[in-house]
């Protein structure tokens, strides 16, 4: 072979050894990825082309497939009752993707999760048409139905959990949606339902119980600031702490008052119990100062701030400011300056207070199901770690239940029912109406429901307060979970 041949040969062989390595490179290496990038038409039409699984609430579908005629797409999506579970179900959208539940159990809706391999094979080799798993959801439709009605169209947010296994028996969000408007194939109107929902300033497609802008917690935050004085071993609820009407931050001239302008007890001198039963801003600010700014951290991150959950919902981690002055600690320890929650996370104060102070990890989905509905995935109650100890539990749950009993949270209680609860203030701007914040936990026999409520500019600067507002839907909320219907079979 002379020279000019061999070089060629070398040239075609690396040639073919190219081809070879990138079409390695597309059908193996980045085939996942090419697979569910959003702009992968044959991806969608595909999955568009296949039965998506259901989405169920106590054996019920509330998120189906219909097939279609006529269609460039062989189903659509439908919501049974859309906006009430608009929340947690989020949409599937042709043009603008996933969101909620359709996109965190996607694989699984769509039949693609390794949990249905085996099942997927016996389709292709019965010929059969690729179908979806459903995913069954740990809310109860009594408890959600009762969160939706007593938050009655403000806007705010609602969550009830199962304090010993973390289970979501509720999660509303004020304003919703419908998303059968998002997950209509009309090209117009999807666009036109798009551009409405997107320029509503009240948010409607954001999830409030979990993300969007985080709340400053009020009040609700001396749960968190009471458990780190009590684990300190320097404090019972019978301690006695400085109370005045007012309080003058250190290296300042402000000064910081109690909502009705007056002393927590006599002499400026209130009881650890009574300072959270009447919600004292004086004592708690006070208190946060003397324990340090480390110690109330560790206490918040022990009860979940901090946490990058997925309950498989992805949960915006609620956050305790550092590197605090004193005044700014003052102000952080009655759940002001930069602290911020979700409604999910002030529940989840109460659920470890009232599960002797382990904090389980909250979640939405109680199993999966293959197409043909056999049991292939059931999520274990898991712990995140030990927020109190049994005794300061103990001990909080008698200072909460004061608070429902003959303090600021008195619309709470339940006839018959062990309550406790925290009321929650928040200003969050000059001249604007607070947050009215509501956390609590009512126990009856073996079942132990947490709830929290918050809802937003909820009345005039001095009338809304989370006593007067939240109180009672959380009331409502905490009645309905502990009902036959509400509690159910899980």
């Amino acid at each position: 072979m002379n020279r000019p041949v061999r070089r060629l040969a070398v040239v075609v062989a690396l040639l073919f050894a190219s081809l070879f390595a990138s079409t390695t490179w597309i059908q193996f290496v980045r085939a996942e990825a090419l697979n569910t990038t959003s702009g992968n038409s044959r991806q969608l039409y595909a999955e568009l082309g296949r039965d998506r699984g259901q989405i169920t609430v106590d054996g019920r579908a509330i998120a189906t497939s219909v097939e279609v005629e006529g269609d460039d797409y062989q189903y659509l999506r439908q919501y049974a009752d859309g906006p009430l579970w608009a929340p947690v179900t989020g949409f599937y959208s042709i043009r603008y993707g996933a969101t909620g539940i359709e996109r965190a159990e996607n694989d699984v809706l769509a039949g693609t999760s390794d949990d249905l391999f085996y099942r997927r094979v016996t389709d292709m080799l019965k010929g059969e048409q690729p179908r979806g798993g459903s995913v069954a959801l740990t809310l109860r439709p009594a408890v959600q139905q009762a969160a939706s009605d007593a938050l009655d169209g403000r806007k705010g947010a609602v969550v009830a959990l199962d304090a010993e296994t973390g289970d979501v028996l509720a999660m509303v969000s004020g304003p919703t949606y419908d998303p059968n408007r998002l997950a209509t194939h009309n090209g117009t109107d999807l666009t036109d339902a798009w551009r409405q929902l997107n320029d509503d300033e009240d948010d409607p497609l954001v999830n409030r119980a979990i993300g969007g802008n985080l709340y400053p917690p009020g009040s609700t935050f001396k749960i968190v600031v009471a458990a780190a004085a009590l684990e300190s071993g320097s404090y019972t609820a019978d301690t006695l702490l400085a109370g005045p009407a007012r309080l003058t931050l250190p290296q300042t001239t402000t000064t910081l008052g109690n909502d009705e302008g007056t002393a927590c007890g006599p002499n400026d001198q209130v009881s650890l119990l009574d300072a959270l039963r009447e919600s004292c801003n004086t004592a708690f600010a006070s208190l946060g100062m003397d324990l340090g700014q480390d110690a109330v951290a560790e206490q918040a991150q022990k009860f979940g701030f901090g946490e990058d959950l997925s309950i498989p919902l992805r949960v915006t981690p609620s956050t305790f400011p550092s590197d605090l002055n004193q005044p700014q600690l003052a102000q952080s320890s009655i759940g002001q300056f930069d602290v911020r929650s979700t409604p999910l996370q002030v529940a989840m104060l109460s659920a470890a207070v009232a599960n002797d102070g382990v904090l389980m990890k909250p979640n939405l989905v109680a199993e999966v199901r293959d197409q043909s509905f056999n049991v292939v995935d059931q999520p274990s109650s898991d712990e995140i770690g030990r927020a109190v100890s049994a005794d300061t539990a103990a001990t909080l749950r008698t200072m909460m239940e004061a608070v429902v009993s003959r303090g600021t949270g008195t619309r709470a209680a339940i006839p018959g029912v062990e309550v406790g609860g925290k009321t929650g203030t928040a200003q969050h701007g000059v001249g604007l109406p607070p947050y009215a914040w509501f956390t609590s936990y009512a126990i009856q026999g073996d079942r132990k429901v947490a709830v929290a409520v918050v809802i937003e500019d909820g009345g005039s600067v001095d009338s809304a307060y989370g006593g007067r507002l939240s109180a009672p839907v959380a009331k409502t909320v905490m009645q309905a979970a502990l009902s036959d219907d509400g509690w159910g079979q899980r």
